[in-house]
């Protein structure tokens, strides 16, 4: 008789949703069990008595009356904006951002960023996210916060060409992007990508110094493209051409580059982001509260463009649950085209997972339930009323589950909450030093 193998963690008896397939349906074991060995799933299936005989587990957890899915994945925020949630709500994107967060961000310290973003980690973590890509101001504080409280991150320091507070001229802030890449380089869950603006806040020339570093340490590229009409307007009045155009005429576009929002695109726009190999971060929340527009995500997914979800930061959304972008993104798309086939659940959901794993570099290793992928877990409590009766849990995650169904959170094979509990951020902490820096703000 074969002897039982030694594994972490053994998860048994929950309605297991693998999103193992990137073009078809996931496979859903019900009831199904999860082998955790280290930071790494080392088997999964359909559970019956003989796992219990196949695996000798150091933690063996029932989870009866639940379903477990991959942690969920937000490819565009920026964390340390839970500063500034709530501070200047229902304006169009430009009078929000140069009359309002601008300003704001001119107060803006390290400590006040390591501090937001610990807010942010313990909110993304209480509704199911387990890997986040950010861009923002003081990111070396923003990966060590992220570290911090476990999570899965890819960090990349805002360049522009004005000053930052941070880190002053361009000369500078890309010297402290290349040091920042090599900190962060061998660590397990941190990655640093570089990440210039905008087009409307970075000249051609900065552009091309971004790509250059990006491709010298083939790190990601992260950018803001066609948010807005006018913002495509401004640039075609500037460059002769839409943003897209404008930044494949430099040499920009490339299968490195992650495109936030991309709302605002025509024909050949959409041609040249699927021939590089763009990956697209669709924002519907924000997008919707600033009153930037829909973006085609239908026609982009049916292109062959890899699209994933993203929350935006908390001062456009205003908070980080992804159930609820899941479930804004797959009902805006149907009324939109006046097609309730449009954007289906299964779809929806790997666009907040599978898709946001390939979107990131992580290929095969988060967004997926399956041997040799990274433990990034979660599991959602489903005995609720609002739960019952469950005959598509997959529709249930997207349509009815909330960020406050989840229960338990995994992330590399280590739990950082356990029934509702965050094992490795100190939430009172947290609300002294936030409420503390909001007390300035408002000033």
């Amino acid at each position: 008789m074969e002897s039982p193998r030694n594994v972490d963690v053994l998860i048994k008896n929950g309605i297991i949703v693998t999103v193992d397939d990137v073009t078809g349906k996931s496979k859903i074991c019900d009831p199904g069990f999860i082998a955790v060995d280290g930071s790494e799933i080392v088997d999964v299936g359909d559970y019956s008595s003989r796992v219990d005989v196949k695996f000798q587990a150091k933690e063996t957890v029932d989870v009866s009356g639940c379903v477990v899915l991959p942690g969920l994945i937000n490819c565009h925020t920026h964390a340390a904006m839970t500063l500034f949630r709530g501070l200047a709500d229902d304006l169009p994107l430009m009078e929000w951002l140069q009359n309002h967060i601008f300003p704001a961000e001119k107060k803006l310290t390290r400590d006040w960023v390591y501090w937001g973003t610990k807010l942010a980690c313990a909110e993304m973590i209480m509704s199911g996210t387990t890997a986040f890509c950010d861009m923002y101001l003081f990111e070396d504080a923003v990966a060590r916060a992220a570290d911090e409280c476990g999570m899965r991150a890819l960090v990349g320091e805002v360049l522009y060409d004005f000053p930052s507070p941070n880190y002053g001229s361009l000369d500078n802030g890309l010297r402290y992007t290349e040091e920042f890449i090599a900190e962060w380089k061998n660590h397990e869950r941190i990655s640093v990508a570089v990440e210039p603006h905008a087009v409307y806040t970075c000249s051609p020339e900065t552009l091309e110094r971004c790509f250059s570093l990006s491709e010298k340490h083939d790190v990601p590229l992260i950018i803001h493209l066609s948010e807005t009409q006018q913002e495509v307007q401004d640039c075609i009045e500037r460059y002769g051409k839409t943003p897209v155009q404008h930044l494949a005429s430099i040499g920009f576009l490339s299968d490195r580059l992650i495109a936030a929002h991309c709302v605002v695109l025509n024909e050949k726009d959409k041609e040249l982001l699927l021939q590089n190999k763009v990956k697209v971060v669709h924002n519907p929340e924000s997008n919707l509260k600033l009153g930037s527009g829909i973006a085609d995500v239908p026609d982009l997914l049916k292109r062959g463009i890899n699209v994933s979800l993203g929350t935006d930061g908390c001062a456009s959304n205003n908070d980080l649950d992804l159930f609820k972008e899941m479930d804004t993104c797959a009902k805006i798309h149907k009324g939109v085209h006046l097609d309730p086939t449009v954007m289906p659940a299964e779809t929806v959901l790997k666009m907040a997972t599978l898709y946001g794993g390939l979107c990131l570099g992580f290929i095969g290793e988060i967004g997926v339930i399956k041997p040799g992928a990274l433990a990034d877990l979660v599991i959602l409590n489903f005995d609720e009323p609002h739960l019952t009766p469950c005959y598509n849990p997959v529709s249930h995650i997207v349509y009815i589950a909330q960020g406050s169904d989840v229960r338990d959170v995994m992330i590399n094979g280590a739990w950082v909450m356990r029934d509702r509990n965050l094992l490795q951020i100190d939430l009172d902490a947290v609300y002294f030093h936030v409420k503390k820096f909001a007390e300035i703000i408002k000033r």
